[in-house]
């Protein structure tokens, strides 16, 4: 098997302790490659090249210009590698090629969106109200930037976070997840190909209690960036406010996915089957719930379970598989559980609800649907994760805002719909930082993506994304002669 090693300082070097462990092809069941698991020592080793390269090296010295240029010939060579980099992609979490394969052929607009940003942020000349004073603001890099990408979509996290952070002139310590590490430390060498100084951006891999831990007490990270899930969210806020770190998280949902009576009913069938089917379920943007006018309620989810049952499961390679393994041998098992849940509590199941069985590695479980689920029911509050669908419905326009509101989730929303003014009324009153209306998992680089309520803090993706990477800065310049009137008093 090959194995891996951290890129530290436009390097690619060892564990300093020595220490590597296997990472499992989800489809087989084999493991296929060794992962070096970081210690406190490469978290120090990486942050002190970040450190350098921001504060004293050349990167510190480029122009924004500069910077972005190097972020384009990035983009030029992800998209050469595109197809190797989806390929190792799949081999390390399960997702199919046509979504990575689709995913790392767009990974590039990330970097030539902000790479065009980075010369064009710009301070303000203030119309100040004291009398002989000039006032500016300015906007600078907010300092070394930890990101922590998930298991789902790792190179796609890359882009969202770390093309923002270098157009603000920051440096990046990558720790992707433990499941799914291979396709971030290959992706390392474009950065050096690119032209990037050593220590801009850098990847330890490991374990998040260990590595993760350490990047989020560093006292030389400025900002934690994470995507993952609400309780290790929740963890690393309060674990980051310790040193007073900046911090943003994009984190879980159980997003509602709205059909009205008025809808195509084909579209909507298609997009509810996208929302929650696509990735095996495993994306925090997942279309749970299924929230259905009851006028059409029965004859709709006959058609969303028919086109459910035609997915296919199989190799995640093949261009015609539907439905993947579920990555981790622990989330097979969470998903499972909650079926057995969804059982006990009296959910009617009318499609899968179990293992798939016959299938490789022995991760994979059937596409899902509930039906008489209550809104009390746990398959309808928490995060499965996975390929299940809990389906309620609702009368009119005002209780489907109000049960798509009742959550401790704010990521997205799905609204169907032919009614203009009930599409307007609906992304206004829904609690998400993403209202998709007549489409499901939309995304672009430059539209703002994250959570409201417990689905997380700040933006990625957009103009919004890049101030969450800079600080600003006032300036006062007196030109006034001689001191104040009162030296003792605010001036």
């Amino acid at each position: 098997m090959h194995a891996y090693q951290h890129y530290i300082d436009g390097q690619y070097v060892d564990p300093a302790e020595g220490r590597w462990f296997d990472t499992v092809n989800p489809y087989t069941g084999q493991a296929w490659a060794r992962i070096p698991r970081g210690s406190t020592a490469d978290v120090d080793r990486a942050v002190a090249a970040a450190h350098r390269a921001m504060h004293e090296g050349p990167w510190s010295k480029m122009t924004a210009t500069e910077r972005g240029k190097l972020m384009v010939r990035l983009a030029d060579l992800v998209s050469k590698n595109a197809d190797r980099l989806a390929e190792i992609e799949v081999q390390d979490n399960g997702k199919l090629m046509a979504e990575m394969r689709g995913q790392m052929n767009y990974h590039p607009e990330w970097w030539r969106y902000f790479g065009g940003l980075a010369d064009k942020v710009e301070g303000s000349v203030m119309p100040i109200d004291k009398a002989d004073m000039f006032a500016f603001t300015r906007h600078e890099p907010v300092g070394v930037v930890a990101a922590l990408t998930a298991w789902n979509s790792p190179l796609l996290f890359i882009a969202w976070k770390c093309a923002a952070a270098l157009a603000a002139g920051c440096s990046v310590v990558v720790k992707p997840s433990e499941y799914a590490s291979a396709s971030t430390l290959e992706y390392a060498a474009l950065t050096k190909e690119a032209g990037f100084p050593d220590g801009v951006f850098n990847v330890v891999a490991g374990y998040g209690q260990e590595a993760g831990a350490a990047l989020v007490d560093h006292p030389d990270v400025a900002k934690v960036t994470f995507t993952g899930s609400d309780a290790t969210g929740a963890r690393i806020y309060a674990q980051a406010a310790r040193t007073m770190k900046r911090v943003s998280l994009e984190l879980g949902g159980k997003s509602p996915n709205i059909v009205f009576e008025d809808a195509d009913l084909d579209q909507a069938a298609s997009g509810v089957i996208s929302g929650i089917f696509a990735a095996t379920g495993q994306t925090c943007i997942a279309g749970s719930r299924l929230l259905v006018q009851a006028s059409i309620r029965d004859r709709f989810v006959d058609r969303v379970r028919e086109l459910g049952a035609s997915a296919r499961k199989g190799n995640p390679m093949l261009a015609d598989t539907n439905i993947g393994p579920v990555t981790t041998p622990e989330q097979y098992k969470k998903i499972l559980d909650y079926m057995e849940t969804a059982k006990a509590e009296g959910a009617r199941c009318i499609l899968g609800g179990g293992p798939a069985v016959d299938m490789p590695g022995g991760q994979f479980v059937e596409p899902t649907i509930y039906v008489d689920v209550k809104p009390e029911m746990r398959i309808a509050r928490e995060e499965v994760f996975g390929p299940v669908l809990s389906v309620l419905s609702f009368e009119d326009e005002a209780q489907a805002i109000a049960m798509g509101n009742d959550t401790l989730y704010g990521l997205a929303a799905g609204v169907w719909t032919s009614d203009i003014g009930r599409a307007m009324r609906m992304s206004r009153a829904l609690k998400a930082g993403t209202v998709w209306v007549n489409t499901y998992r939309a995304v672009s680089y430059m539209m703002p993506f994250g959570g409201m309520k417990r689905s997380g803090i700040g933006r990625e993706s957009g103009l919004a994304a890049i101030k969450e990477f800079l600080e600003t800065k006032s300036t006062w310049i007196s030109y006034a002669r001689g001191g104040p009137a009162n030296p003792f008093v605010l001036r």
